[in-house]
C-alpha cells in the first residue's frame, strides 16, 4: 500500500500564517499575561471552577499552537524521509 504525499497547499499548512495566528490569538489578550498561559495554569492546578466557557476558550487559543505542534511534526516526517532521485529517460 503506497502512501500519498500530503499537499502543503492549505491555509493551516502554511507556516506564515500559523506563526501569525500563534503570535495573535494564541497569545491574546497579551497583558497581565497571555490568556493561554492562564488557562493552562488553571488547569495545571485542577481546573476547579472551570466552566464550559473557559474550557472552549482554552481550545480556542489552544489551536494555533496545536497547529504549529503538527505542522513541525509534519517538516520533522519529510525532512527523515530519504529522499529518492527520480531516473529521467
Amino acid at each position: 500500500m503506497e502512501q500519498k504525499e500530503v499537499k502543503r497547499t492549505g491555509l493551516f499548512n502554511n507556516w506564515g500564517t500559523v506563526i501569525i495566528l500563534c503570535a495573535s490569538l494564541g497569545l491574546a489578550p497579551f497583558v497581565p499575561e497571555p490568556h493561554i498561559w492562564g488557562k493552562l495554569k488553571w488547569v495545571a492546578g485542577g481546573a476547579v471552577g472551570m466552566k464550559l466557557m473557559d474550557w472552549g476558550d482554552l481550545v480556542f487559543h489552544g489551536l494555533p499552537w496545536v497547529l504549529v505542534i503538527r505542522l513541525g511534526f509534519i517538516e520533522l516526517k519529510n525532512r527523515m524521509k530519504p529522499q529518492t532521485s527520480k531516473v529521467l529517460k
